[in-house]
This record gives structure tokens, sequence and C-alpha cells, in this order.
């Protein structure tokens, strides 16, 4: 298998007053990616400007970051010209990486704005770059630049920064660092595209957690009377777990509950409710074990939201009778 590492860089309005700015925020003006191979050594790179169709004045932020010109831009081609010869030169076999999830998101909401047809009929795994250099780095949650990580990383920096082909050249240099292939184990999602069945929903096991992505829901009802949803089921023994704290919600978009596994332990289960492209939803769901003190943490939270709610319906009583 191979690794196709690639950036975009991505014009968009200047005013925002647009009819296409809805339905293509952001549209692609350059690809960049170099091809590594198993061993992760380079063996191609693919490069070309896109002559823009729907944004053609340069947004001032946009120029300055770049330095690219529309002149230079009319000489190159048509967006779904440039993807059909970049994603034939990616070949068959691979897997995308680029320095964190927008770029991937970009390419397909661009390729569906021109029609084209998608790249995958669900959720597309892949390695977000940035992700994995906190992973082998630092301490898993923080995000980085890609200069951040050459520079940590002391790699020469022999050509600029935020230009599609070297910002894929710089990314790939940092996937190259990584001196686990233990690492690779930890590769994301991208949700542009959803599951339209059952079937196809994903559910994968990570090193310390588990992840569950949905279907399409029309709305927030049918996803919490959904018992797959809304179960708290170890994912390695698949045993029904009982729960030590119930389901809560402290916003109505993140759900949580803890349970115990006697063959695992304290699982901690969290559902984050999402809206989609299509404008419905859909659920991430995440099992995690977790300490007895995160547990407690959890219960505290629930006890706080409990309250929280309480102190509000009492409050809006309040201004009703008030207003009566």
């Amino acid at each position: 298998m191979n690794y196709i590492v690639f950036d975009l860089e991505w014009n968009q309005s200047n005013t925002g007053k647009e009819e296409e700015t809805e339905k293509l925020p952001f549209e692609i003006i350059e690809i960049g990616a170099v091809k590594l191979n198993s061993e992760r050594e380079e063996v191609s790179r693919y490069h070309q400007l896109i002559k823009p169709s729907v944004y053609h004045e340069m947004h001032q932020i946009t120029q300055k970051l770049i330095h690219l010109q529309m002149d230079e831009l009319e000489k190159g081609i048509a967006f779904p010209k440039a993807v059909a010869e970049f994603l034939q030169w990616c070949g068959e076999d691979y897997i995308f990486c680029s320095w964190g999830p927008l770029d991937l998101l970009e390419l397909q909401r661009n390729m569906k704005y021109y029609g084209m047809e998608p790249i995958t009929d669900r959720p597309m795994a892949f390695y977000d770059i940035q992700k994995l250099f906190s992973i082998a780095y630092e301490d898993r949650k923080s995000r980085r630049s890609l200069e951040y990580a050459i520079d940590f990383l002391n790699i020469e920096k022999d050509i600029p920064f935020h230009r599609a082909i070297s910002d894929a050249y710089y990314t790939a240099k940092v996937m190259a660092s990584f001196d686990s292939e233990k690492i690779f184990s930890n590769f994301s999602y991208d949700t542009y595209v959803l599951p339209d069945s059952k079937e196809k929903e994903i559910f994968t096991v990570f090193d310390n957690y588990a992840k569950y992505i949905s279907r399409e829901f029309e709305d927030k009802t049918e996803i919490t009377n959904d018992k797959q949803i809304m179960s708290s089921k170890c994912h390695l023994c698949h045993k029904n777990l009982k729960k030590k704290v119930r389901w809560f919600t402290p916003n109505g978009k993140h759900y949580y509950c803890v349970a115990n596994c006697d063959k695992h332990g304290l699982m901690k289960f969290k559902v984050r409710i999402k809206k989609s492209e299509n404008n419905k939803l859909y659920v991430v769901k995440t099992m995690k074990y977790i300490s007895q003190e995160e547990a407690d943490k959890l219960k505290l939270k629930k006890e706080r939201t409990k309250e929280i709610k309480k102190i509000k319906k009492e409050q809006k009583t309040k201004n009703k009778d008030s207003d009566d």
C-alpha cells in the first residue's frame, strides 16, 4: 500500500455574498502530493494549479499567505480534470495522509460541487499527521502547525511553506520521522460521506478505545431511541454492562454514561451528535476504559448538570408567573 501525502490550497470570497459561497465556501486552486511506498520512501510527486471558475478575485489573506496571483492560476487546468489526473496518479492501493482533517473534506466538497463521483460510499480512513505528531511527540491532544513540527524535528527548511507541494513535502518528512509502526494504528475517519445503511456503519477498536460512526438520522429522538447507540456494551467481551452513571447530557449534543465490566473495568461511553452535509444528524460514539477518579468526575458532572437544569426550570417558572 502507498501513502498519498497531499495538501491543498484554496481561495474564498472577499465579500461572502456570492450565491456559490454556501455550496462552495472554499475553491481549491492548487493540489500538491507526495507518494510514499510502504517503507515511507518517496516514489513520486504530483503538482497542479487549478483555473478558478467560482472566485475570480484572490482573497487578500490567501494572497499574502500563499503568494499566488490570479494570472498564474489562469494558466492552470479545470478542477475536474485536475482531480481525475490526481486520483489516477494515486493508483489503486493507497491511503490519504494530510496535516489536519480539512483537506480531505474540501476535496470531496469541491468534487460534489462539480458533480463528480464520490471517492467512497462510506466514511474514509486516513492519517491525520498533525494528530500523529502529537501522539508521537507530545500529549496526544495538542495540535501544532506544520512549521512547528519541522522545527521540533530539526528538519531542514529548504523550500518555502504555504504552497501545496511544499507543505505535502514537509508533511511527508514528518511522517517519515515516526520510528514506530504502532503509531499507524491511530488512523482517523473522514465523515463527509456517511453510511447509507447499518451494514456500512463503522466500528473500529483501537489500542485503548473503540469508535462507532452511524448512518444518518432525521432527528435527535430517533437517535436516543436507537438501542445500539444508547447501549453500554463492552467492545472486547461484548457483554451488556451495568451502568454506574446513567446516560446524561449537559448540552443536548454530547451524551455520557459510565458502566462496569467485571473483566475489563470501568468504561466511559460518549455519544456525540453531529450534523451531516445533508442537514441530517449522525453519531460518533466512543467507548474507553477509565479510572475510578475519572468515573467520579463524570458522576459529579451529571449531578451538576441536573442542578443547573433544576435552577433553569425554577427560573423559567418564576418568569412565567411574573408575566401572568
